[in-house]
């Protein structure tokens, strides 16, 4: 299979990419950089040069292959508007050429604020609809192909999808523990995160793009749930920082823009994604993996 992967220099996407190589599929990748051009190529990822706001490109990426990986996003926090435009944009492009074609259009969603605090599990529907909503509904509108002849999948990754080399949520949170000499939690801290290693989220969207059926709403979840207290705790400890509830109202202010998912719900099961993908997450824990995020 020739897979087009967006987001394939990214911390997932990088992961996804060798697995694709591994397995023995073809990927071709968007690049935005000479640099990143140049690293995929050295791994015999073929390139295809153009970025989010490219329209065109992504077109021609969906349109010359066997299926589409959507894992890019602007993540720009400052100006969430115009990521939910730009990532609106692209999935409605990669949509639409790609209807009638059964071929499939794996996107990368995620559960932080999907649900209330209780267990989310896939058969959840993610109430962001409409381009104005939270990364401009693009679960909604992808799935929404799937009765368009689209072999439509959405992924939820876990907030933390950790490992090393590994610069997102967790990072984050250490970050700002060292910047204000404690390691803050949201609240009680009983709010639960979900968490798999990043080697068995890249398997996990091989194995969709190879089977999921169109409209699935998988759960790219290893351990179900972890309180994000014990998660401060532990980074305080090791950090030898104090650990402290940070006011809801003040947790952006006081932690940064990673103070907001912080004190979002985001446990999940991945039951039914294990059962249907024959997806057995091996990687390290979390709690395994938190000391190299410390040293």
């Amino acid at each position: 299979m020739r897979v087009f992967v967006t987001g394939a220099s990214g911390w997932i996407g990088s992961h996804a990419v060798q697995e694709f190589l591994t397995a023995g599929h073809e990927v071709l990748a968007l690049a935005r950089s000479d640099a990143s051009a140049a690293a995929l190529r050295a791994r015999g990822v073929h390139v295809l040069r153009g970025d989010l706001d490219d329209l065109a490109s992504l077109r021609e990426g969906a349109r010359s292959t066997d299926g589409t990986v959507h894992l890019a996003n602007k993540h720009d926090f400052t100006d969430p508007a115009a990521s939910n435009a730009a990532e609106r944009a692209a999935v409605q492009t990669i949509a639409d050429e790609l209807a009638g074609s059964d071929r499939p259009f794996l996107l990368a969603s995620g559960l932080a604020g999907l649900g209330d605090g209780r267990l989310l599990t896939e058969d959840v529907v993610n109430p962001a609809v409409g381009p104005d909503s939270p990364r401009g509904g693009s679960e909604r509108l992808a799935l929404d192909y799937a009765d368009r002849g689209v072999r439509a999948v959405a992924a939820r990754f876990a907030p933390t999808v950790h490992g090393t080399g590994d610069h997102g949520f967790l990072a984050a949170l250490v970050a700002a523990a060292r910047a204000a000499g404690r390691s803050g939690y949201v609240g009680d801290g009983t709010n639960r995160w979900a968490a798999v290693h990043v080697t068995d989220a890249a398997r996990a969207v091989r194995l969709a793009v190879e089977s999921a059926p169109a409209g699935t709403r998988l759960h790219v979840v290893a351990e179900e749930g972890i309180p994000t207290r014990d998660i401060a705790t532990a980074i305080g400890e090791g950090l030898g920082l104090p650990v402290e509830s940070v006011d809801p109202a003040r947790a952006t202010e006081e932690i940064g823009w990673i103070g907001f998912f912080l004190g979002l719900p985001a446990a999940a099961s991945s039951d039914r994604t294990r059962a249907l993908l024959d997806w057995h997450p091996t990687g390290p824990t979390l709690a395994e993996d938190l000391p190299g995020y410390l040293a």
